[in-house]
């Protein structure tokens, strides 16, 4: 994908984009909230250019951006979203977030403390959820608060399931202050030491990525519609993911479980009913 093109390019992901459960005129705004998400994260992230120049396109993206708020940008995508963006009254700062956590990927590849992992999930995972939640008029402190759960565990999930290809781009999303509790430091990862410590902290993560997700999974209930089965859905992955890891024993250092087509379809009609 180039920044000028305005294409969608493929990713995997544990959850379902815009889905078929989404009515088509809102499933278009996702794609696009979706195709400005995912562009940010491969100027990010993709490619062999240096960390300066990645933030050297990340800001012309968003400049790119602030042009588009008033309809002048050169990307045609971006001008799209624009005009959903003032149609369904979505926050500007959902984006903005969004972009900061992108270029914080490019400069910082260590976390001390889980806050400050949890910081970085109120940018690069929250606003997602939020812009959903506006675009079908839902605007609640406390429902925001409840998918805000659901974002940042599903960004959790996502850290233990790409443990081995982050370590390949020196890259550790776990908190190194805990790593003592477990007798651990970071280059067991880096060492791709698999042994019962890090198993043990391996499946600490898992298990509070899960119990954070449960507490979001509150949301659902507050929902209408399709919408409430598409968030099901999302929810059906991210704890899939979860029951894979632990599965593997807890071993992402040689494995990164996966969701096939099949997976998808199971957890679709676990949805539904």
């Amino acid at each position: 994908m180039t920044l000028i093109s305005g294409k969608f390019s493929k990713h995997y992901e544990n959850f379902p984009v815009a889905s078929f459960l989404i009515p088509s005129e809102k499933r278009n705004v996702i794609r696009l909230v979706y195709w400005f998400a995912r562009t940010a994260d491969d100027l990010a992230d993709e490619g062999e250019v240096s960390p300066e120049i990645r933030i050297k396109n990340l800001t012309e993206f968003e400049e790119e951006f602030k042009n588009s708020l008033s309809n002048s940008s050169n990307i045609l995508f971006m001008n799209h979203l624009s005009k959903a963006i003032h149609l369904y009254k979505i926050s500007t700062e959902h984006f903005f977030d969004l972009l900061s956590a992108f270029k914080q990927d490019v400069i910082k590849n260590r976390y001390n403390s889980f806050s400050e992992i949890m910081d970085y999930c109120k940018r690069s995972a929250n606003p997602i959820g939020r812009i959903i939640l506006e675009i079908f008029d839902y605007r609640s402190t406390d429902l925001f608060f409840l998918s805000d759960h659901i974002c940042s565990s599903l960004q959790l999930i996502n850290f233990i399931q790409d443990t081995k290809i982050d370590i390949k781009k020196n890259r550790l999303y776990y908190p190194i202050d805990e790593f003592y509790s477990f007798n651990i430091d970071e280059s067991d990862f880096f060492n791709m030491e698999y042994d019962n410590r890090i198993k043990q902290y391996l499946k600490f993560n898992v298990d509070r990525a899960r119990k954070i997700l449960n507490e979001g999974k509150y949301l659902i209930k507050y929902l209408n519609g399709r919408l409430s089965l598409e968030i099901k859905w999302t929810i059906s992955g991210g704890e899939e993911i979860l029951n894979k890891i632990e599965r593997i024993d807890y071993n992402v250092l040689s494995f990164r479980p996966v969701l096939s087509k099949l997976d998808f379809i199971k957890i679709l009609f676990k949805s539904l009913l």
